[in-house]
């Protein structure tokens, strides 16, 4: 039997980061992986894969709609879809070599099988074909992640009624597709098949996409996605999912009692993820979790038995992959008994369709509901010389600032790297930084990052220059 300083269950973004930064702080350290890759959803079928797949589709729809303007002749330009997907492919076992290196480089031992609790200091972990290996621990981090959510009436085949898992994998393009769900995902993943030409139809009960973002945002994308070929059909709540063996046949209801119809030869069912916490033996230990199956912890992120953690998507909060790497690495400090911190205000979210959309802060709406007074800026990116240059033209940036202090209260953006450009504005909200401030900052022309210092210039009663 092996002994441990911790044990952490889970490979993905938070359980990795988490062993990492406990084997940096001199702990002796072993991961428990089900699966044979480590890396967990993100690296395997979930962040990774779909960044490589929004890479190419993109590369794909410039040459064909973009490249003419440039002065670039192609013709016949053609799709191979199967050396797409081994491209992907690719990048996720480069990836997943990268943390296989990481935990050898930092001395971190790792048990591929399925591992649950046999009491609160001994994991087993079942092998495969009826071998088991027992592990004696004395602080446990549970990071099993999350899995794809689905509607009670909605069978997930995975031939033809898929999840995001499936649709990263497809053996040729679709030439039609529906989607339940105008969140991430959704619109993530119809981003891609609608730029390689896939006819792409999104149903979403709400009466927004991406309705956890700042309504700007939504509005902006919505029309942007619609120009891309995408169709949406908001405010509606689906009724039936049915497959046969080459297509598939959803029915929707609008909310004023109209049924829409639609056939496809796959339907993605992208309506959120749940914890995934089967056959952890929770029970073994007295660990409770909530109407949601997620796990109960503490402001340390301790489970209600002392020792055991808890992070990422099995606890309550956004199921972002950087928030369970901070939570990873906030739990491995709290064990080496330092005093770590997490502003969840400020872990940002992100939209990787085209324009990018970026988060930090609260929303105008949240704003409005708590009753704070606050002030707006933008700037659109068609007043962007940079952004002219490479005629990314849609989107803008929305800095919220309090009326009376300044202090930035929000960041909103969609436009061109914006992924990139959040990091500006988390860095800013850390500091407590007013719209002034960054309006003073040089920003180096002509790069997209202008846009901020307009919008910062427009919430501080300042005329933005170049609008």
């Amino acid at each position: 039997m092996s002994k441990y300083d911790v044990t952490v269950i889970g490979s993905g973004p938070g359980g990795y980061v988490a062993a990492i930064r406990c084997a940096q702080l001199g702990m002796k350290t072993a991961i428990v992986e089900k699966y044979s890759s480590l890396g967990g959803t993100c690296l395997n079928v979930g962040c990774i894969p779909s960044k490589a797949l929004l890479d190419s589709s993109e590369h794909f729809f410039n040459a064909k709609n973009h490249f003419k303007e440039h002065g670039i002749n192609a013709s016949a330009i053609k799709l191979d879809f199967k050396k797409m997907i081994a491209r992907k492919d690719d990048v996720i076992s480069q990836t997943v070599g990268g943390i296989d290196y990481l935990m050898k480089k930092n001395k971190i031992d790792v048990y591929n099988g399925f591992g649950s609790f046999k009491d609160k200091n001994t994991i087993v972990v079942d092998l495969g074909k009826k071998k088991k290996q027992t592990i004696e621990t004395d602080k446990v981090i549970i990071a099993t992640g999350s899995k794809p959510s689905s509607l009670p009436f909605i069978k997930i085949d995975k031939k033809r009624i898929i999840t995001s898992t499936e649709a990263l994998s497809l053996k040729k393009l679709p030439k039609t597709m529906t989607i339940i769900g105008g969140g991430v995902i959704g619109l993530e993943l119809g981003s891609v098949y609608a730029r390689l030409g896939t006819e792409v139809s999104v149903f979403e009960y709400m009466d927004k996409i991406i309705p956890g973002m700042d309504g700007t945002l939504s509005k902006e994308l919505l029309k942007v996605l619609k120009k891309q070929g995408i169709k949406f059909y908001l405010g509606h709540g689906v009724k039936s999912v049915k497959s046969t063996a080459t297509k598939t046949t959803l029915i929707a209801e609008s909310k004023k009692g109209e049924k829409v119809k639609v056939d496809a030869e796959y339907c993605l069912v992208a309506v959120g993820r749940h914890a995934y916490t089967n056959k952890l033996g929770l029970e073994n230990v007295g660990i409770d979790t909530d109407e949601r199956g997620r796990i109960n912890v503490d402001e340390n992120l301790q489970t209600q038995v002392k020792g055991i953690y808890a992070i990422g998507d099995v606890i309550k909060g956004m199921m972002l992959a950087h928030k369970a790497s901070e939570e990873g690495v906030l739990v491995a400090e709290i064990m080496a008994g330092q005093k770590p911190h997490i502003d969840y205000n400020l872990i940002p979210g992100v939209v990787y369709t085209w324009p990018e959309v970026a988060a930090v802060g609260r929303t105008e709406e949240q704003l409005k509901s708590e009753g704070v007074s606050y002030k707006v800026g933008s700037f659109p990116f068609k007043a962007s010389g940079r952004a002219r240059a490479s005629m990314d033209l849609d989107g803008m940036v929305k800095i919220i600032a309090d009326k009376e202090t300044d202090e930035i209260l929000g960041v909103h953006m969609i436009g061109p790297r914006c992924a990139d450009l959040i990091g500006e504005a988390v860095v800013a909200m850390e500091y407590k930084a007013t719209a002034e401030d960054i309006s003073r900052m040089s920003h180096a022309h002509p790069t997209f990052t202008e846009a901020i210092k307009e919008a910062a210039l427009d919430a501080t009663d300042k005329i933005a220059i170049h609008f």
